[in-house]
């Protein structure tokens, strides 16, 4: 039994009621057939836009693309995208059709859109389902509606799209499907970076993602150019078992689900092929990769538009992931202090994940990271100071010492420094003391 939100079932009655033809569609219909709560509401309707926001008019409608048939009726704070059935011209930007045609067919409706799980409709007369969505839901199938070469043609994001779809539902690709999205992947370059960002990401945090990405590296090449050289890039070290594409995909699957955590596991060895020296012997070294690995993903993080506390703390992470970890209250409260204790805590998680990835995971340095991770939550439960806000003096107190201008935060940083690593008392006397000096 399906079951949906009331406050849409609304505003799909409202219209029903006046005669027209009017169904749920798409996302909705799919995650209420694999019983997950839909999130989001479209309906397709036999209705014009106007005739929409005549019957809708005692609802807040916002007029999102009248010319494309398409009307927004909040319903009790539910927004519920109402869209006229319609066919389509050509798309010849890959982003929008050059024309749409009204219709009072909801199979034509249905035939112009990408997936066949997302080309099923529920209305009064129960699911309407003319391409095979429901079957291709119960065999986990991302299958084009129709040539999928047209279908990516279409919509330039469409390839992607199907990639987070596969990657959040742990979905395989059809064939056919599988094979055009490879050839349309270049598309990409038609779409404006917010919506590749929006959709990468989402993928980036899915539960299938690694699998995804080892089957697609194209498109993660696509976005970000830096990885190509990745993959496929042998190491030559008997510390690594895969090539460095492949080993950073492992360890991304070894992370939560959150954004800086992926997009650092990512891109953390990026700077790998360019840093790749052979020893004497034959083994492959990589000295100085991190730095060149978070100069390389500045360049590949800023095209994706992502705020400003994202970015700067996946930089942080990718470019202090090699960073030789000691199990002692003066390291431990170092890093605590420069890095802040979230942050922090993100670059044990990376480092975990890494080591994970590797021909030889574990260890003794998985064990001293281990160590050094408990005695940073000791530490943290003992109210230690590791935040200028913290510290015992402050601004004014520098002042009155006699510094000026960029002195004072210089000076500030470095008793907190001091203090983090347990070389100062956080007392106010010492520290006045120490700032006279």
């Amino acid at each position: 039994m399906l079951s949906w939100d009331p406050r849409a079932l609304a505003v799909l009655e409202r219209l029903h009621g006046a005669g027209f033809h009017t169904v749920l569609v798409g996302g909705c219909v799919r995650d209420s057939l694999l019983s997950i709560p839909p999130h989001d509401y479209d309906i397709a309707t036999a209705a014009r836009p106007e005739q929409v926001l005549e019957l809708c008019r005692d609802f807040r409608c916002v007029e999102t693309g009248l010319r494309h048939g398409t009307v927004t009726v909040i319903s009790q704070d539910l927004p519920v995208e109402v869209t006229t059935f319609r066919k389509e011209g050509d798309y010849t930007d890959h982003r929008r059709p050059d024309k749409v045609t009204f219709t009072d067919d909801l199979t034509e409706d249905l035939a112009r859109r990408d997936f066949t799980i997302n080309a099923m409709a529920w209305g009064t007369e129960g699911l309407s389902d003319p391409f095979g969505g429901q079957r291709d839901l119960s065999a986990g199938l991302i299958r084009c509606v129709g040539d999928p070469d047209r279908r990516f043609d279409e919509d330039a994001l469409r390839p992607l799209r199907g990639l987070r779809l596969a990657a959040q539902l742990d979905f395989s690709l059809e064939e056919g499907t599988a094979a055009a999205l490879r050839r349309h992947i270049p598309q990409l370059s038609y779409v404006a970076w917010e919506r590749i960002s929006a959709e990468f990401v989402r993928l980036l945090c899915s539960s299938a993602a690694s699998r995804v990405l080892l089957e697609f590296p194209q498109a993660a090449v696509q976005i970000f150019p830096e990885l190509g050289p990745t993959v496929g890039f042998d190491q030559r070290n008997p510390h690594h078992c895969y090539d460095v594409y492949t080993h950073s995909i492992k360890a991304l699957a070894q992370v939560p689900p959150q954004p800086v955590l992926r997009l650092a596991a990512l891109l953390h060895d990026v700077g790998k092929p360019p840093a790749f020296t052979l020893d004497e012997a034959g083994v492959g070294h990589f000295y100085g990769h991190p730095k060149i690995s978070a100069l390389l993903s500045e360049k590949a993080l800023g095209r994706l538009r992502l705020d400003k506390v994202t970015l700067e703390r996946t930089l942080t992470l990718i470019a202090r992931h090699d960073l030789p970890v000691e199990p002692t209250r003066r390291w431990v409260g170092r890093w605590l202090s420069r890095l802040g204790a979230d942050t922090f805590f993100d670059l044990m998680i990376l480092k975990r994940a890494d080591s994970l990835a590797c021909a030889m995971p574990g260890g003794e340095r998985e064990q001293i990271r281990r160590q050094a991770e408990a005695l940073a939550r000791t530490m943290l439960e003992e109210k230690a100071c590791f935040t200028l806000k913290d510290l015992a003096v402050n601004g004014h107190d520098a002042m009155a010492a006699g510094l000026r201008g960029p002195e004072i935060g210089a000076a500030l940083r470095s008793l907190l420094d001091q203090v983090a690593q347990g070389e100062l008392p956080n007392e106010r006397e010492a520290l006045l003391s120490r700032l006279k000096k």
